[in-house]
């Protein structure tokens, strides 16, 4: 007999009144009353269905009463409907096959653990609600992200991990090598011409460079991968391996960018509110009880279009209330941001325009000579969740920046291909996929998010 999925069979229980079904699971509860027994099942759907076993009919009762929490079972039996009970039906068992036994010091043996427990346990985490609840609304929300980009023709490309280039110029990279690093701290020399690439190469911290080179084939373009920053932040907000998505459009300015970027996260969000309301309003009870309304907020909506200089007008009016000073060429701040989305606002934002000195060399100069059409979008409840710029084209200005900033022009010659063969405006953005799940999900620790997190002094598997 063919198993059904415990998920498709909430959707339509009431097709299979009174007929025998097979389902598969893990139990996260086991009641004996004697002579009955009572299996909570759950095959990875975040909602469990109730086995009922009976000893006059299961010849191994004895032994399934026994199996600790955790076992895994294959049942047949048949689907009674209880609309007076909790749950609106039940599965009366006809066999239980004990898959898998679980020994006894299986860890999730009660109901509620800490998030901080739950994190020492990053292989089975996801077997209790909280994770199955967030790591679902991680999968339904990347599937969101590939249905809005395909939809509008553009192209999903996938990026070198391992590169030459700093694209953010922050220089806080991953190096990759295959040297003998032991004998390299005993002789204190690095022959680079020995290394695999012959010369010195890191993981990419953003698929962006690589990526414009192929929009100017495709015209529109998407990349969404792992990237790396050895970043030595040990905030809730920072990982050293983390997932971006970024798109690259040729043929579009910053206006026209922030066009698209409102369109996808509205559409992102509503489509997690339609597939995931579950574990959403689990979320909701017991994570933020602020979630759900926080998400209507955006997608119900106009984004503000704010000018960086504009912002820090507003907030040098209340200056005092924030620990990090407020001037003109700052970088802001979570709490200054947070200001503006929550209190000034209590909507997202798009700020746009900001100092060139705090931005990256590709962004396109403003005719003032001091400001770049760099634009942020800034959320309620977290800050900054999306960054992007319109991408300076003209080739003189760039070569121009870039020596500024005391780049290496043969290392990018490349790049500035796309400036010689072609060029037109165009921008792109870079979405923190991990900050996305966490807004979805009210979790406020990035560590929460992924499966297997990468921080500071932290690895784990």
């Amino acid at each position: 007999m063919k198993r059904i999925e415990i998920r498709d069979l909430h959707k339509s229980f009431k097709d299979f009144e009174n007929k025998t079904i097979c389902v598969c699971g893990w139990a996260r509860t086991i009641r004996d009353s004697k002579n009955i027994a009572f299996i909570e099942l759950n095959d990875g759907a975040f909602k469990s269905i109730q086995i009922v076993v009976e000893r006059e009919k299961i010849e191994n009762y004895d032994e399934i009463i026994k199996q600790m929490v955790g076992s895994s079972f294959k049942i047949d039996g048949k689907l009674i409907l209880t609309p007076n009970a909790q749950q609106p039906f039940e599965i009366n068992a006809n066999t239980v096959e004990i898959l898998g036994e679980c020994s006894a010091d299986y860890p999730l043996q009660k109901k509620r653990h800490t998030i901080e427990f739950l994190r020492t346990i990053p292989t089975i985490r996801a077997r209790g609600n909280l994770f199955n609840a967030v790591f679902r609304i991680r999968s339904v929300s990347a599937f969101a992200i590939h249905k809005f980009f395909n939809e509008r023709n553009f192209v999903y490309v996938h990026t070198p991990i391992i590169t030459a280039n700093d694209c953010e110029g922050a220089g806080e990279m991953f190096q990759v090598t295959t040297l003998d690093l032991d004998r390299i701290a005993t002789s204190g020399k690095v022959d680079y011409d020995k290394d695999f690439f012959k010369k010195k190469v890191s993981l990419t911290v953003s698929g962006q460079l690589h990526e414009e080179t192929i929009t100017h084939a495709f015209g529109k373009t998407y990349t969404f991968g792992p990237t790396f920053r050895a970043e030595n932040s040990n905030t809730t907000r920072h990982a050293a391996e983390f997932w971006m998505m970024e798109p690259e459009m040729c043929f579009c300015d910053i206006n026209e960018l922030m066009d698209n970027e409102e369109e996808m996260i509205k559409y992102v969000i509503s489509y997690v509110m339609q597939e995931c309301k579950d574990e959403l309003e689990f979320l909701n009870k017991f994570i933020d009880n602020g979630l759900i309304d926080r998400l209507n907020n955006i997608i119900s909506n106009d984004f503000v279009r704010l000018d960086y200089s504009e912002a820090i007008t507003i907030l040098e009016k209340v200056k005092d209330r924030f620990e990090f000073p407020v001037k003109w060429g700052i970088d802001l701040q979570s709490e200054h941001e947070r200001y503006i989305t929550e209190e000034v606002f209590k909507k997202p934002v798009f700020l746009k325009n900001y100092p060139k000195d705090i931005k990256a060399f590709y962004m396109r100069q403003n005719d003032d000579g001091k400001t770049v059409a760099a634009v942020d979008l800034l959320v309620p409840g977290i800050g900054e969740l999306i960054g992007g710029s319109q991408r300076e084209e003209r080739l003189d200005k760039l070569i121009s920046r870039m020596n500024e900033l005391g780049l290496n022009i043969d290392d990018y010659s490349w790049y500035l291909d796309t400036r010689r063969y072609g060029t037109n405006i165009h921008s792109g953005y870079g979405l923190g996929f991990e900050r996305l799940v966490m807004y979805l999900t009210g979790i406020s620790n990035i560590r929460d998010v992924e499966i297997f997190p990468r921080t500071v002094g932290s690895i784990q598997g």
